[in-house]
């Protein structure tokens, strides 16, 4: 596809979370996501159409990182276009936050777009907020129409269905939608997938220990729910699953570097690591988790006195390995070879 002659926008300095983002007890409070419009019929709603839209995802990010497993669980390949943004190693253009550092000359081959932060200010040039992964990128205009992380996975499944892959799965199947928004906007959003965040970003103790205490004792819960669930929902992987293992794939490899001491990591977790590895078993959890990026820390030249021990040895670990270790989850299952609802 020709790239457009579009007219270049104003780059502005990227926000820092831990100067705009924290209340008055220092602890972090998310910034809303802006591009919010809903996929659907209804008047004013996105319409899911092929090859119109393109996905920015990132591999360390995991609100994106969730998209694009659920891009390739659906068979939407050839209908969303897809694309990675990361940083260089320029100071002065990692100001402006995600950049396309993995192509020729740092630019989209599809776009033309140097930094994600592009199609944020063209869709609104008022926008101050960080420019966020996942951005999904209306290829007519190069404006962002949906960076929605809570329901940009939904629309996959639901809007984009007309054109799933025979046999793809049901990941948000109408039986269970209530209850996987329910676990996923309060429970698994706030004290999981946001919670290593609170962590991280805290800047009072008090905000960091109450975002500890929820993390830790929403993996007790979770942990005592794998004992005999294969998944979160039982036979069948959801939504649901998605967005926890994200984190889990995470948590060990680069959370811990920026927490103090943490109570256990992932791998002491009898279920939930058990559970992990069963969905790493699948190609499309396994191809979107680029586990030796997660692991690498920032002095990728390892030039400073103190590197953590996963960027020191991060080329020598096999995290597939580690990852492909046999697990014993099938008995919980009725369908033992059968790990996807399909309709």
């Amino acid at each position: 596809m020709a790239k457009k002659d579009i007219k270049p926008v104003t780059l502005k300095i990227r926000p820092v979370e831990t100067k705009t983002e924290i209340d008055e007890r220092g602890a972090f409070q998310r910034q809303p996501n802006r591009f919010t419009t809903p996929f659907g019929n209804g008047p004013g709603q996105l319409k899911a159409e092929k090859g119109k839209y393109r996905l920015f995802w990132a591999r360390g990010c995991h609100w994106s990182n969730r998209a694009s497993i659920v891009r390739e669980l659906l068979g939407l390949e050839d209908v969303i276009s897809v694309n990675q943004v990361s940083h260089t190693e320029d100071p002065e253009r990692c100001k402006y936050g995600w950049e396309f550092a993995y192509d020729e000359d740092f630019r989209d081959p599809e776009t033309g777009a140097e930094f994600l932060a592009e199609f944020y200010y063209r869709a609104d040039p008022d926008y101050t907020g960080r420019s966020t992964v996942p951005a999904l990128v209306d290829l007519d205009t190069y404006t962002v129409a949906n960076n929605d992380y809570h329901r940009l996975t939904n629309y996959f499944d639901t809007a984009f269905k007309p054109f799933h892959k025979e046999g793809a799965p049901n990941l948000y199947p109408e039986e269970l939608r209530e209850d996987i928004d329910n676990l996923n906007d309060n429970v698994l959003f706030p004290f999981i997938n946001n919670g290593v965040y609170r962590m991280m970003f805290a800047q009072s103790i008090v905000a960091y220990e109450e975002a500890f205490d929820d993390f830790f004792t929403t993996l007790d819960v979770l942990e005592n729910r794998l004992a005999t669930n294969r998944f979160l929902f039982g036979d069948y992987v959801t939504d649901s699953d998605v967005r926890f293992f994200v984190t889990l794939a995470r948590f060990d490899t680069h959370y811990y570097r920026n927490l103090g001491p943490i109570k256990k990591r992932i791998s002491e977790y009898e279920n939930i690591w058990g559970y992990a590895r069963d969905l790493y078993e699948i190609p499309a959890f396994r191809n979107n988790t680029y586990f030796h990026d997660i692991a690498r820390g920032w002095d990728t030249k390892k030039e400073k006195l103190f590197v953590d021990f996963n960027s020191r040895f991060v080329d020598d670990i096999d995290f597939d390995a580690i990852w492909s270790a046999t697990q014993k989850r099938k008995y919980l299952s009725k369908t033992p070879n059968q790990k996807f609802l399909v309709d």
